[in-house]
């Protein structure tokens, strides 16, 4: 039987910014240490992520509090110690979210690739800017979806980046985690319990790397995904929560419970 295991690993400080790979990540009630802490809103207080402005994804993220540093993609950097101004409430897709103003030189330089005004904010409570809340704060997809997908689009590989998910794992079909939902696994020191299905959205047809839309992933998903009873339409890839915080490492096993 071959061994389920995680093959990657990949989170943001800042939401919409370009995922960075990483070797671990240490998983706390809330989600990812470190992941999804910080997000940009425009002048009506709306959150903004890839969907809106690929440019944030030619930014890379990188914080070891209380130090952010915002690498663009002419290579300035941008680094200070993070302290944050007054709180503000934010709209947070159809939800309001409260967040508080990050000072400093990060918001004038975010506004300056975008061509408008931004301001880049630190979220509060638990989850910090992960779509799903303190509740959906883990997600994961399989090598082989991956690949398959790239079999329907007709080309050797698909970045697993589009998808933005946290764990990443082989030894399991294609969409095989589909049927995860409800269930729990181990995964190294933790235990995470599956509670829907990502629905997905055009960030999902950027470039990683570039932020342009080069590959029609909802069409795709639309035709052979678009018809199963799932918990999201134009389903890719699970959700969950964190019930036994711990350590994840690349090559840890996976065990379903």
């Amino acid at each position: 039987m071959t061994q389920i295991a995680v093959s990657g690993l990949a989170l943001t400080p800042v939401k919409g910014t370009r995922l960075r790979a990483v070797q671990s990540v240490r998983l706390e009630p809330g989600g990812a240490v470190g992941n999804r802490r910080f997000y940009v809103i425009d002048e009506r207080e709306r959150m903004l992520n890839g969907k809106q402005l690929g440019e944030l994804q030619t930014v890379l993220a990188e914080y070891s509090a209380p130090r952010l540093t915002l690498t663009f993609p002419d290579g300035r950097v941008v680094e200070e110690e993070v302290v944050t101004g007054a709180p503000v409430q934010t709209r947070f897709f159809s939800h309001t979210r409260t967040a508080r103003l990050v000072r400093g030189p990060f918001s004038q330089a975010l506004s300056e690739l975008a061509g408008q005004p931004l301001a880049l904010v630190q979220a509060d409570g638990d989850g910090g800017a992960v779509d799903r809340g303190a509740r959906g704060t883990v997600s994961l997809i399989s090598r082989s979806s991956l690949a398959k997908l790239a079999a329907v689009a007709g080309q050797d590989e698909v970045d697993s980046r589009r998808f933005r998910m946290l764990i990443e794992v082989d030894g399991i079909d294609a969409h095989a985690e589909d049927a995860w939902v409800g269930s729990a696994v181990r995964v190294g020191a933790t235990k995470l319990a599956w509670l829907g299905h990502v629905g997905r959205c055009l960030v999902t047809s950027r470039d990683p790397d570039s932020g342009e839309i080069d590959l029609p992933t909802l069409d795709l998903l639309r035709g052979y995904r678009g018809d199963l009873e799932t918990t999201a339409p134009l389903p890719f890839g699970i959700y969950g929560t964190v019930l036994e915080p711990g350590e994840i490492v690349v090559g840890d096993a996976v065990r379903l419970l």
